[in-house]
């Protein structure tokens, strides 16, 4: 029997992504996430029981937050409502809460399933509290931001929250290997158009040695990436098999996860600043690389070096902080690539600087001082007298001009308010520069405290 072809006035039939062609049916068939889906996991547990909750899937793109959650709906017949936080609103919402409400009159359970719940505003996210309290629906959210800044702690209440992780470049290559055995690959669809990818019948794409592997790397942990490079290498194959060269006009240049203002950026930033802190020039030039990679303005990077100089370098090593404006200053000025470098070299100079935070402490005590105690009064004998009333007020009279007295230190004098007792805030540190400030300060704490000693005899 003939095969009817697509006549010129029928509609071809749809293009589904690969990616969601081979999408997994069976927790077998999951890349990685072993964490979540090993043996006696939770997750796990809770898919081959069919006893459903609330949840939250967090992770980053590509790592199988949808899948998920659709096994889960699968687990347990449960009707399958899906929503996208940023094409939908309220009026969607009560929309899936109707049909959930109708299924439930049916004996069924309702999963409804938000994409980037996190675009969803305060009172949208609120829409759901009732219906997941009363078990109308049962609540899936996937996000790529962390839940805690970004959901509601209502929501957050009534939902399990769990974390998925980067894909390794190994689970990456397992699962293009499975693609390629997929038999639309290969051939067109009975009764449609012509595939994308071509018409060879039964046909199994072969790959050349080091392109899958080339493939998971540049996808960089999101396995939907990583297909949708392999589906349009795939269209750019001259024969049968899949080249370095077809993949090398796919990829052009690098793909990064790098998202501004995302949980990659902060995290990135991060971990610069803590290898700066802990004085790894070497891990602090590969974070820095990822994140210029990645697209990252410098200038916010140069930004941040200034913050690491003066909290975790400060009096320790003044010049830091002077580098560091001058890398911003260069990156302002000139742009890419010498202003990467300048700021590169700030980088380099912080990490294997000589630590100290005292700084940074004493500013944080300074303001809970100050934060928790009332305003009180300059003290008379240093408020300022521009006037004649301010000087028949006694203003600065008893002000002991420092320069005037020997190593310009007027021992004894006070300068907190008068109903503030001296506090120390800033304690130096034994390392680099800090090391003279302390001796310094215990030098000039003693003159003090003989300045004291001497007008308690004079009493």
């Amino acid at each position: 029997m003939a095969v009817e072809r697509a006549g010129l006035f029928q509609d071809p039939a749809p293009y589904v992504p690969l990616a969601a062609r081979i999408r997994p049916e069976q927790l077998v068939d999951v890349a990685g996430q072993e964490h979540l889906l090993g043996k006696g996991k939770p997750l796990r547990q809770m898919i081959e029981s069919g006893q459903l909750h609330s949840l939250i899937f967090w992770g980053p793109p590509g790592t199988g937050k949808t899948t998920l959650a659709r096994m889960v709906a699968r687990s347990s017949d449960a009707h399958w409502i899906s929503l996208s936080a940023v094409l939908s609103g309220v009026k969607e919402i009560r929309s899936a809460v109707d049909e959930a409400r109708q299924m439930k009159t049916q004996g069924r359970k309702t999963v409804l399933f938000v994409d980037e719940v996190h675009r969803f505003n305060k009172s949208q996210q609120d829409a759901f509290l009732p219906h997941v309290e009363d078990g109308t629906l049962i609540f899936i959210g996937a996000t790529t931001e962390n839940p805690a800044f970004e959901l509601n702690s209502a929501l957050l209440s009534r939902a399990r929250v769990y974390k998925l992780e980067s894909l390794s470049e190994g689970d990456i290559e397992g699962i293009l290997t499975r693609a390629l055995l997929d038999p639309t690959l290969g051939e067109a669809a009975e009764g449609a158009t012509a595939h994308p990818l071509g018409q060879v019948d039964q046909v199994r794409i072969k790959a050349q040695e080091g392109v899958l592997a080339m493939i998971a790397r540049a996808a960089d942990g999101d396995a939907r990436l990583a297909l949708n490079i392999l589906e349009i290498a795939l269209t750019n194959r001259a024969n049968d098999a899949l080249t370095r060269d077809n993949l090398a006009q796919v990829l052009g240049s690098t793909f990064r996860r790098f998202d501004k203002g995302g949980d990659v950026f902060f995290d990135q930033i991060s971990a610069l600043h803590k290898s700066v802190r802990g004085s790894d020039p070497d891990a602090a030039l590969y974070w820095y690389a990822r994140m210029i990679d990645g697209g990252c303005d410098p200038l916010y990077i140069a930004r941040r070096v200034v913050r690491m100089a003066s909290e975790d370098i400060g009096n320790a090593d003044p010049r830091a902080l002077a580098l560091a404006l001058n890398a911003w200053d260069v990156q302002s000025r000139l742009g890419q690539p010498e202003g990467e470098l300048a700021i590169a070299q700030a980088i380099v100079y912080l990490s294997v600087a000589a630590k100290s935070n005292a700084v940074y402490l004493a500013w944080q005590a300074a303001q809970a001082s100050v934060a928790n105690a009332p305003s009180e009064e300059v003290p008379i004998h240093l408020r300022n007298a521009p006037t004649r009333l301010a000087k028949e007020l006694g203003h600065g009279e008893q002000y002991r001009y420092a320069h005037d007295e020997p190593g310009a230190f007027s021992p004894g004098q006070r300068y907190f308010p008068d109903s503030h007792s001296p506090t120390r805030y800033y304690v130096p540190t034994d390392r680099g520069l800090e090391a003279k400030i302390a001796e310094k300060m215990r030098y000039l704490n003693e003159l003090n405290e003989r300045a004291e000693k001497e007008a308690g005899t004079q009493e």
